[in-house]
């Protein structure tokens, strides 16, 4: 008997996507924040169908929309059956209950999708361990409905009693559960710390960027390892450490995991100890895809997130990457506000504003390879005899 071939072609989920855009978010930013989660939905794994898109003053306390557009999406849900509807922000346990009752689909939102790439994306114990906290910690409060792995608890011999309702047994196990992932972060963490104290004559540093801006292809580029590098949001969750000679110095170069604007405050805390070589680099490398046109505001984003990790003041060189992607159309009898500069334009500025010493490249063509590197030797001489000033190290 003939049986058709079975495809092992990996199955996308089709999603919409739901956001407000309420009065103290421009209008160009809400777009960027939708543009964002269709990457990283791509990065999931998912495709968009379609995006419901409300102006509210505020997000509505039962549905996050409101009530006439939630009948609005359920008619298009029950058309044409997506299997999942992702808003862009954080809804609270009642909306997801409320949400789900009147689309009858999986309802996720902004931390929820990211999590799960963080999920899809662990590799060592480490960042098992933090994406593991993080999931508990988003769940705890979310329980009604995601667990389902306990039937209420009935009397018996020996059990006869009020008893404990299935929602407090679960809420029991995940208390528990984050209790000993914390332990075996501390353990973790102390290994680490124990594996920095034997690098501690070398100096250190640290890259660090908005997601997908180009770190591990830099970090490929210098020292000539061949740490994972893709075009998706999070492509890096593990701190990847490695030694780079540049002439005849060597030191210490760290990758660490992108920053994103919007993360989760769980999954910030989770990731505190992977934060900690940056917080231990002598030098951090701020990476920048100038090719994107919201570069600014991801700019932004790092530059509060490290201060939130109390490393603001730490030296700093600015890599602008990804020249070669520069869509260089400049205009110049474009006189609105909005028009695109020159790539040089946008050079001569950075240069003339910028506190931290700057530079031009892309890590894919290598272009402008060698100024970098001695760009990143003068500086790292710089701090190394400040830090060391009676070692004996020929420069």
């Amino acid at each position: 008997m003939h049986r058709p071939p079975v495809s092992t072609a990996k199955k996308i989920d089709q999603a919409i996507l739901i956001g407000v855009l309420t009065p103290d978010v421009p209008y160009e930013t809400f777009n960027e924040y939708l543009e964002e989660l269709t990457f990283l939905l791509d990065t999931a794994g998912g495709e968009v169908q379609k995006v419901f898109i409300q102006k509210l003053e505020r997000p509505d306390s039962r549905y996050f929309v409101g009530s006439g557009k939630i009948k609005d999406i359920a008619a298009w849900v029950k058309e044409h059956q997506p299997e999942v509807a992702i808003f862009d922000d954080e809804l609270t346990p009642s909306q997801i209950r409320n949400i789900e009752r009147e689309l009858n689909c999986r309802i996720l939102d902004r931390t929820n999708l990211i999590l799960d790439i963080f999920a899809k994306r662990a590799r060592t114990a480490h960042a098992k361990v933090q994406v593991e906290l993080a999931q508990c910690q988003y769940m705890l409060p979310r329980l009604t409905r995601m667990w389902t792995h306990l039937e209420k608890q009935r009397g018996g011999i020996g059990l006869r009693g009020p008893g404990e309702k299935e929602i407090e047994t679960d809420r029991r196990i995940i208390r528990d559960r984050i209790s000993l992932l914390k332990e075996k972060l501390k353990e973790i963490d102390k290994q680490k710390t124990t594996q920095r104290k034997g690098r501690e004559r070398l100096m250190r540093v640290s890259l660090v960027g908005y997601t997908n801006v180009g770190k591990s292809t830099i970090m490929n580029m210098l020292a000539k390892s061949d740490v994972f590098a893709e075009n998706k949001l999070f492509a890096t969750l593990e701190t990847t450490v490695r030694k780079v000679v540049i002439g005849n110095l060597p030191f210490l170069l760290t990758d660490t995991v992108g920053f994103i604007r919007k993360l989760p405050h769980g999954l910030v805390e989770s990731f505190k100890s992977t934060l900690d070589e940056v917080r231990d680099a002598d030098i951090i490398i701020h990476v920048v895809d100038i090719s994107h046109p919201a570069y600014e505001k991801h700019m932004d984003a790092v530059i509060q997130t490290l201060k939130e990790i109390g490393v603001g003041s730490k030296p700093v060189i600015m890599i602008f990457n990804k020249v070669d992607a520069y869509k260089d159309d400049f205009d110049p009898d474009d006189l609105s506000e909005d028009r695109k500069p020159a790539l040089q334009d946008l050079k001569n500025h950075w240069r003339a504003t910028e506190n931290h010493p700057c530079l031009f490249i892309s890590a894919t063509e290598k272009t402008n390879l060698e100024e970098f590197k001695q760009l990143l030797y003068r500086e790292v001489v710089k701090i190394r005899s400040t830090k060391y000033p009676f070692d004996n190290f020929l420069y």
